[in-house]
């Protein structure tokens, strides 16, 4: 016996599936059992989405590719108003984009490809240059600064995803700090770098911090970057993390091309995994699928402001990154503004 998968047949072109029109007849010696679910559940998975951020002034440019494939990112909307220094945390439905100069909080459908909507409620202390990390049904933003006080947070706040406007405190990283960068298992969120601009010289940490995400409570001390910096990216496949690019010094601002890779179910310092196409920092975008990480923008120290470039590499290798293809506008990507609806913190 054979299945027959409608999920796999197309048109001649390759752009759309099966399309029943007029009188049908069906017959079957089991039955027909139509799909069920809301509409933002169709479509496929392995979609990156790249949020707005500095190109230098803010914009409201949302990108969006396929992270199996390469090319050219193509235009998914805008996002309600220009912001910056936004994070992101996503399932496999949903992404939703935090914080961020001002501060708003937004909620994308993988499969709308237009504007974003409002997600509701705000941040338990509003602020920016947060870390995102999440599984299927919880994310976390953690560190900061505040839009207010302008201060660093060690403040970690819970969404969960079926919810609208649902922050609450999860607990306290091991370091107030901002421009952090996040990733995620499904059992573990790590929180990576990050600098004290209350703290001259623009002290940067190689500190990582990791908590259970299905639980609460504070941060526990995972072992230490290869280099200490900030404002960087992070994604990750289920057994590995990356932390890629950033800037390992203070004002004015240097880059590294430094790639780290951890083991999320262990502790211990990070190791190198290899280097970036480009030298960036705020913010190199990280997303992924549950085998390739995808790394886009950024800023140059000098001479060109902002870079267009998307390169990638397979999480369970070490090596340089290879050329993607470009976003549709050069710039910084928010702090860990990027996202995807199949990295490894979704477990599949």
């Amino acid at each position: 016996m054979s299945d027959f998968r409608i999920d796999q047949i197309t048109n001649q072109a390759g752009t759309a599936g099966p399309q029943i029109a007029g009188i049908t007849t069906f017959s079957s010696t089991s039955g027909l059992l139509m799909p069920l679910g809301p509409t933002e559940y169709r479509g496929g998975r392995g979609r990156g989405v790249f949020s707005s951020g500095y190109t230098p002034s803010t914009n409201n440019t949302i990108d969006t590719i396929t992270i199996a494939s390469l090319g050219n990112a193509v235009d998914f909307g805008d996002m309600n108003g220009n912001s910056a220094q936004q994070a992101g945390i996503s399932n496999s439905t949903r992404a939703v984009f935090g914080g961020g100069t001002p501060a708003v909080q937004h909620l994308l459908i993988f499969s709308s490809g237009g504007s974003v909507s409002d997600f509701g409620g705000s941040m338990v202390i509003s602020r920016r240059g947060s870390g995102g990390c999440s599984n299927a049904t919880r994310g976390l933003f953690g560190g900061g600064q505040t839009n207010i006080s302008q201060i660093s947070s060690n403040d970690i706040d819970l969404v969960i995803f079926n919810s609208l406007g649902n922050y609450s405190n999860f607990g306290d990283l091991t370091q107030s700090r901002r421009q952090v960068a996040g990733l995620s298992s499904p059992t573990r969120g790590v929180f990576g770098g990050g600098y004290n601009g209350d703290l001259a010289p623009y002290a940067r940490y190689d500190i990582m911090d990791y908590v259970t995400l299905s639980s609460l409570g504070n941060a526990i001390d995972f072992g230490n970057l290869s280099l200490a910096r900030s404002s960087f990216g992070g994604c990750s496949s289920i057994v590995r993390g990356l932390f890629v690019g950033g800037s390992p010094s203070g004002s004015p601002m240097s880059n590294t091309n430094t790639i780290d890779f951890i083991t999320i179910a262990t502790t211990g310092d990070a190791q190198d995994f290899g280097d970036l196409t480009e030298n960036t920092y705020h913010n190199q975008g990280a997303t992924s699928s549950s085998t390739r990480g995808v790394f886009a923008g950024g800023y140059f120290a000098s001479p060109t402001p902002a870079t267009n470039v998307i390169s990638y590499a397979t999480i369970a290798t070490t090596g340089n990154s290879v050329d993607f293809g470009d976003l549709t506008l050069a710039r910084s990507i928010g702090n860990d503004g990027a996202v995807s609806d199949a990295h490894g913190g979704l477990g599949d």
